[in-house]
């Protein structure tokens, strides 16, 4: 199998992951009534769940442009799989970002969620898991789902290293072989 189909299902996969982390943090709520008061749990009582939602769509739109990259990478023949190694490097960079903000994201939301689960005493948080064990359970298997996702996008991050490293040559510092062999070849014929 091509290296550009492998990238192109991991992304996929990883869409869908995403995707699903988003929208089981965003559509989790539930209601309880406490003291004859309806108490509505939403995934806005924690902050770094409403910043993990847009992130998680943010990374699921910039997936999808690289799927559609990856698709017409894979249809087209001849010169137009030929990237440049400026494309290599910003695909790179991106991807980088990418795996890094959301492991952040998703680990903060771990940590606030411990917090919820267990509460803190000494800043007199109270334990919010108690009395929506539903919304906690759920927020938890979303969770989850978010770190599958990132380890598809760390395995992604991955192939796009490799893409921008085979470019170089193993034996010269930061040389492009593309270059290193124009060069080879204006020597030997400046020589004859």
């Amino acid at each position: 199998m091509d290296i550009v189909r492998k990238e192109f299902f991991l992304r996929l996969f990883a869409t869908v992951f995403l995707v699903l982390t988003a929208v089981l943090v965003g559509f989790d709520t539930q209601t309880k009534v406490l003291f004859y008061v309806h108490r509505k749990a939403t995934f806005k009582y924690l902050n770094v769940l409403s910043v993990l939602v847009w992130i998680d769509v943010a990374v699921a739109c910039y997936n999808v442009l690289q799927l559609l990259r990856c698709f017409f990478i894979s249809t087209s023949r001849g010169d137009a799989k030929q990237s440049s190694y400026k494309n290599c490097w910003l695909f790179f960079f991106l991807d980088q970002v990418v795996v890094y903000t959301v492991f952040a994201v998703n680990t903060a939301a771990i940590q606030a969620s411990a917090v919820a689960l267990f509460g803190v005493k000494s800043l007199q948080w109270m334990k919010l898991c108690n009395k929506f064990p539903k919304f906690c359970i759920q927020i938890a298997s979303a969770l989850i789902l978010g770190y599958v996702a990132v380890l598809l996008l760390a395995v992604v991050s991955s192939i796009s290293a490799y893409q921008l490293f085979r470019l170089y040559s193993p034996k010269h510092f930061l040389k492009l072989k593309r270059k290193l062999n124009d060069d080879e070849e204006l020597h030997s014929t400046s020589t004859m």
